[in-house]
């Protein structure tokens, strides 16, 4: 019989980036509506949809193996859990996300000594009363169910919620006033399952992949052709990982470069390269880098 890792995967915001992460690691993932047993192109792999929040607590008591969910979880969870990898990305982009303090605009609030005998309404409930008693000031932390934005100033007095960019926040007039703590996806292993060899393994192959895709989302491949008189000028333009691969070309007497840039630095890069003499400069996507 086949060996088999169980693998949670987070359900509701987190779930299309992931999927999205998986797949260009090399994992394709399909979910039919309302199911929560999505399948995947390895056989190796059984995987269930979870709330985030509840994943590391099963990880830990040996009911899954393994899963993708929140640093900021786990530590709300108080897990014993092996931390694979970490990994940076969220639902809309590859930075942490924050759980802030939030309040009006009106608010007289001005910094988290203002929270004095106040009241303040979240999800990471445990997290901010560390967050509190860490800067000794006592107020009453209340749970939230979700729509936590709604709740002041009427109900509470402060919220604190994550975001990553804030812009539902302001769009609920609300300001950021401290940030509690920021988080990270991390893939995580139950204890036993990080000590067994074969699934150590698969744990150890998953991560390196979708640490992979990661890197390669802000990247792109550069081929060019340059000639000899211009190769210095060139290859001291190029930004790189590492050096660039230079090779002869066949019967030409110039070379071939690849290499590995930011996109962010493509779009000045490029036209300079040109300027500089390169030639036939092809620009393509990655799927995975692995440094």
């Amino acid at each position: 019989m086949a060996q088999k890792l169980t693998l949670a995967l987070p359900a509701g915001s987190l779930q299309q980036s992931t999927f999205e992460l998986l797949r260009h690691a090399g994992w394709d993932i399909h979910v039919r509506s309302r199911s929560y047993y999505p399948t995947v192109n390895d056989p190796e792999l059984d995987c269930i949809l979870m709330r985030p929040q509840e994943i590391s607590r099963y990880i830990e008591q040996g009911t899954l193996d393994a899963g993708l969910t929140g640093r900021d979880w786990v530590l709300e969870n108080g897990s014993d859990v092996e931390i694979v990898q970490e990994l940076v990305y969220a639902k809309q982009q590859m930075t942490p996300v924050r759980w802030v303090l939030a309040v009006p605009n009106s608010s007289p609030i001005e910094s988290v000594k203002d929270l004095e005998g106040k009241r303040i309404a979240t999800e990471l409930v445990g997290g901010v009363r560390r967050w509190l008693e860490d800067n000794d000031v006592n107020a009453e932390v209340e749970f939230s169910w979700g729509a936590t934005e709604v709740k002041v100033p009427d109900l509470v007095d402060a919220i604190v919620d994550i975001t990553e960019t804030g812009a539902s926040l302001r769009a609920n007039k609300l300001r950021i006033v401290d940030t509690v703590v920021e988080s990270v996806t991390q893939l995580v292993a139950n204890r036993a399952a990080w000590g067994d060899r074969w699934k150590r393994a698969k744990l150890d192959a998953l991560g390196m992949m979708l640490q992979g895709a990661i890197v390669a989302r802000e990247k792109i491949g550069l081929k060019m052709n340059v000639s000899a008189d211009n190769l210095a000028a060139v290859l001291e333009t190029l930004p790189a990982i590492k050096r660039p691969t230079v090779a002869n070309l066949a019967g030409e007497g110039g070379y071939a470069v690849e290499t590995i840039i930011d996109e962010s630095v493509a779009r000045g890069l490029i036209p300079e390269l040109k300027r500089l003499g390169a030639e036939d400069l092809i620009a393509y996507p990655l799927n995975k880098v692995l440094l």
